[in-house]
């Protein structure tokens, strides 16, 4: 029955995520002429602090990062969360913090949303994160068409998923992006998304989870990490945190 439940619930996600690429109003024009990439990362497990944005600062660029408050510090079998003083070391570092809610639930399931976002507030503002938030990204990637209201009066953009570049008409409350994951082969493969970018200017969001030389299923390696934020540099790529993505667009 379980199950069951997951595969409704994840198919009307999908439903929802489509319907607000599809018809959503709120649209902006994307014009570049520099190929844009952004490397971003979810729930930030430790490994992401400790590898991830090693490997960005080695190449003299920044990332954001997007946390949930609820989960601050909680040891799982496969990995360890970061904790305040590593979101505090993130932002020392000069990496953008996003919200990515406070409970980590899915937007559509989440009672009481607006008191979830501002307790999640409340948490990063708490380890020095500036406020008002403007960069938010969906637990789950699951957005819901009827939580754009509050999210729009909160944030400047919000992060999805959808396995695509960010090109011509776009919406910020629902940013695409192409997730690096296991298998390593898969991984590894990924820089063909990054000659798009090249060959057609737009904006190029990765996302990911954690960096370990033994990753869960949705994270990678660091030499898989190092491999693409090396190429997106070689290739002539700006490679810029979120929020400086959207400076650029003049958004």
């Amino acid at each position: 029955m379980r199950d069951v439940e997951v595969k409704i619930g994840a198919f009307v996600d999908r439903l929802a995520n489509r319907a607000i690429w599809q018809f959503a109003r709120a649209r902006r024009t994307l014009e570049t002429e520099a190929p844009l990439v952004s490397f971003t990362f979810d729930d930030v497990p430790d490994s992401a602090l400790h590898e991830g944005a090693a490997i960005l600062e080695r190449y003299d660029v920044r990332g954001t990062f997007y946390i949930a408050g609820g989960l601050a510090g909680r040891v799982e079998n496969d990995r360890t969360l970061i904790t305040a003083e590593g979101c505090a070391g993130l932002l020392g570092r000069g990496h953008e913090i996003g919200w990515h809610t406070f409970a980590h639930h899915r937007v559509r399931s989440a009672g009481g949303l607006a008191a979830d976002l501002d307790r999640n507030a409340a948490y990063l503002q708490s380890v020095g994160v500036a406020s008002p938030a403007s960069r938010k990204d969906y637990p789950y990637n699951a957005a819901w068409p009827l939580a754009r209201p509050e999210l729009r009066r909160r944030y400047r953009s919000c992060r999805a998923g959808g396995e695509a570049i960010n090109r011509g008409s776009v919406d910020p409350l629902m940013l695409k992006a192409v997730e690096i994951r296991q298998p390593e082969q898969h991984a590894q493969m990924l820089t063909r998304w990054i000659d798009d970018v090249v060959g057609e200017p737009g904006w190029l969001i990765f996302f990911t989870h954690d960096i370990a030389p033994r990753p869960t299923p949705y994270g990678c390696t660091p030499e898989t990490f190092d491999h693409l934020v090396r190429y997106s540099v070689e290739k002539g790529c700006r490679v810029l945190p979120v929020d400086e993505a959207l400076d650029r667009l003049d958004w």
